[in-house]
């Protein structure tokens, strides 16, 4: 043999080889692949392992008068594991699994006994680590579910997984809802939760999971590796109590007036604290829901209530003072290209301060323009000056832009914009934005940004404190202040607002009726309205400040006093009820001496001795019988009530309820006029009667 053909036949053997080795390489692949894949997949399966992140229970959100607002309760989803320690023999499962499945059934009623039964012992068949038997579990029904048989065996031993997860939930379901917000994935965060899910978010936890047949994961363990740290609480400014007269207010009277949408926004004057913000939208004919947040995101023409800023402006420059008089004729003035014209007619020349109660746009538009004509940028500069062209930096997103004209804006109208400004138009300020500025005249000038988060605490520790920001420490002089302070109670003591008056408090305010321009059609086509009335209470000692805005309400009238005011004093009516530090009805009285006491109904002795002792006042009751009226000049109880059967009862002065329990002693058949305390009666006192006699009370 040659050294050429030795050479070949080595190479030919070793190519041999190398395709000998490369089938033997693909048939091997085949084989696991195809023959041993079922095998190798589920060890593959065993052996992964991952850590997965377990959500933290988001802090709990709290309003200002402690009641919760929202918190996360756990829910649970219930899975089984067919392998466990306790069940590995077939005999103690099978023995047992029809006894677990008659006792789910019962629990949940969505499967009936053998339904479950088949279910069970199919999974046994199959094998299954991780079977899913229910979602949405909650902690009360898990720790029943622990008891039924088979897992009932142990925590080990019974198969029973349980997998936490947490469930936002609202105590108050709708109250104060938009406010509180919400926070889900690829939804842009809103309210409160979305804003401070940084805080109220915690920290996630780690668990060990194992990968199983079917691409599964499981816990490897019952306990989790890493826990999680439950998130930082918020304590909101809302007082749920505000918040709910505040709804219930406000729906009333959109029902009432078949409106599109509203919003209520009420304000703590010195600290700028929101104690409620209520917002609906319609959804079907006497049906409304929160859907949008009108109060912080809703930017239109405020219409009459921002002839507050005009006036302001014209009496801090010194253009007019509120006894100058004003020529309002016909109640029509005409611009170039329009027509103002006052909603009620022409109110002849009168103060400025009659100009304002009665809410004239001529008088308004005419002193703006013969105040600033010749230097229209002045206007705009008092209101950027305010800060009335900027956001109010909340802490909730969504807040809409105000727009407020300049001479430099290209819409700008040399003949028209100026004029039509001055009574609200041309313009975009939401309610909120409004309130603020509202508000400044409350504080004395003090113009602040509204907050809706007053603390945020993580394990009842304080972690930090939020207080109004200042946006303008005086935004005009002292003097100008109480004008304006002045005009505004004048509104309600005698212009547009008088039907709000109160006997028992003050009210200042103004209120707004403006048209709505549709964004396609303009003001002409379909013509809307928004009816307003924005203003603060106690008007001498202010304490809160309250905006109402009801959009295109369709029965009835549409004018901001008939619309808007009814909800502005029914929640100013309840809150100053409610809040104690508001007033004091025996503030400046004492008792001594021979001094006037408080008035008091006839009525059971030792009850009107409860109620002045309670009082620190002493009373002399010289009378005998159980039924005494207190003399309010002497303080002695002088008058006796003395039952006698079959005679008529003295029962003058008395209230309605004592005097039914008396005159029912008596035998006789009560009837009722009026309210208040007994004035009159129709049988007189002694008078014989049978059972049964009618008897006639007038009260008063």
């Amino acid at each position: 043999m040659n050294i050429r053909t030795d050479i070949l036949l080595r190479v030919y053997i070793a190519f041999g080889l190398i395709v000998l080795l490369a089938f033997a390489v693909l048939f091997k692949l085949f084989h696991v692949q195809f023959v041993e894949g079922e095998k190798w997949r589920s060890m593959a399966d065993s052996l992964s392992t991952r850590f997965a992140n377990v959500e933290a229970a988001r802090g709990n959100i709290y309003s200002v008068d402690g009641s919760l607002l929202a918190t996360s309760v756990p829910e649970y989803e219930i899975r089984m594991d067919m392998l466990a320690g306790g069940i590995e023999k077939d005999d103690v499962f099978y023995e047992k699994v029809d006894s677990l499945a008659a006792k789910l059934s019962v629990f949940f009623g969505d499967k009936s006994t053998k339904q479950y039964s088949r279910v069970l012992r199919e999974a046994r068949g199959d094998k299954a680590r991780y079977l899913l038997l229910k979602r949405d579990v909650t902690h009360q029904d898990l720790k029943a579910i622990r008891k039924f048989p088979i897992f009932n065996l142990g925590r080990y031993k019974g198969g029973l997984i349980s997998v936490q997860q947490n469930k936002r939930i609202l105590p108050f379901q709708t109250l104060a809802k938009r406010t509180i917000g919400y926070k889900n994935k690829n939804v842009q965060p809103v309210g409160l939760e979305g804003a401070y899910s940084a805080y109220i978010d915690g920290e996630s936890g780690k668990r060990m999971m194992q990968r199983i047949a079917g691409g599964v994961y499981m816990p490897v363990n019952q306990d989790i590796e890493i826990a999680p740290k439950e998130g930082a609480d918020i304590i909101a400014t809302i007082d749920i109590n505000m918040q709910d007269v505040a709804q219930r207010a406000l729906k009333k009277q959109l029902v009432i007036s078949d409106a599109d949408h509203g919003c209520v926004i009420l304000m703590e004057v010195a600290t700028g604290e929101i104690r409620a913000v209520a917002n609906f939208s319609k959804v079907s004919t006497g049906e409304y829901e929160e859907q949008f947040n009108y109060a912080i995101a809703a930017s239109q023409d405020p219409g009459s209530t921002f002839k507050l800023a005009s006036y302001l402006s014209l009496l801090e420059d010194n253009k007019v003072d509120t006894n100058s008089m004003v020529a309002t004729g016909d109640g029509t003035y005409r611009i170039p290209g329009h027509t103002i014209r006052d909603s009620h007619g022409g109110i002849g020349t009168v103060t400025v301060k009659r100009a304002f109660e009665e809410s004239s746009n001529v008088a308004i538009a005419k002193m703006i323009n013969a105040a600033y004509q010749n230097d229209q940028g002045k206007f705009s500069e008092h209101l950027y000056k305010w800060g009335l062209n900027k956001k109010l930096m909340l802490q909730i997103p969504g807040e809409g832009q105000p727009v407020i004209k300049n001479p430099e804006n290209r819409s700008w109208n040399k003949k028209q914009t100026l004029p039509q400004m001055a009574y609200g138009y041309e313009m975009q300020i939401t309610p909120l934005q409004m309130l603020a500025f509202y508000n400044a005249v409350a504080n004395d000038g003090k113009y602040i940004a509204p907050i809706f988060v007053r603390e945020i605490r993580r394990l009842g520790n304080t972690v930090e404190v939020f207080k109004a920001r200042v946006i303008n420490e005086q935004i005009v002089s002292d003097i100008t202040i109480k004008k304006a302070q002045a005009l505004l109670e004048g509104v309600v003591i005698e212009g547009t607002g008088k039907g709000l008056a109160s006997p028992l408090y003050r009210i200042a305010g103004k209120t707004g009726t403006a048209q709505v321009a549709d964004a396609n059609k303009g003001y002409q086509v379909d013509k809307k309205y928004q009816a307003s009335f924005c203003g603060y209470f106690p008007a001498d000692n202010p304490k809160y400040s309250l905006i109402v805005v009801v959009n295109n309400p369709r029965k009835g009238t549409y004018y901001a006093a008939s619309v808007a005011g009814p909800v502005f004093r029914e929640i100013a009516d309840r809150v100053y009820a409610s809040d104690v530090n508001m007033f004091d009805p025996l503030k400046g009285q004492k008792f001594t001496g021979n001094l006037i006491m408080p008035e008091s109904k006839t009525g059971e002795k030792k009850a009107t001795q409860n109620v002045y002792k309670a009082f620190g006042i002493k009373a002399l009751f010289a009378a005998n019988s159980d039924y005494v009226m207190v003399d309010t000049n002497n303080g002695i109880a002088n008058k006796d009530v003395k039952l006698i059967e079959g005679s008529v009862p003295d029962v003058s002065g008395m209230g309605l309820k004592d005097a039914l329990y008396v005159l029912g002693n008596s035998g006789l058949r009560t009837l009722v006029r009026g309210s208040g305390r007994v004035v009159r009666q129709s049988l007189l006192a002694g008078t014989r009667v049978a059972k049964g006699d009618p008897i006639i009370l007038e009260l008063q």
